[in-house]
């Protein structure tokens, strides 16, 4: 699943790391997600939704394969 953490992440000036350390999660999740080689369970996709304070659909852009 494609999504923009990378970019609101960018916009607030926070390093992976410091993401990472928000969402309790590592920072090789963070990357990971980024990459796009994990999808983030649905929990892990509203803290970064809220963290963010936008709406799921906003950071991951669902397609049908």
């Amino acid at each position: 699943m494609k999504n923009k953490i990378k970019e609101f992440r960018k916009i607030r000036n926070l390093t992976q790391e410091e993401l990472a350390q928000a969402m309790e999660v590592t920072r090789q999740t963070i990357i990971s997600l980024e990459n796009g080689k994990y999808d983030a369970s649905l929990k892990l996709a509203y803290k970064i939704a809220s963290f963010f304070e936008v709406s799921i659909e906003e950071i991951f852009l669902f397609q049908e394969d």
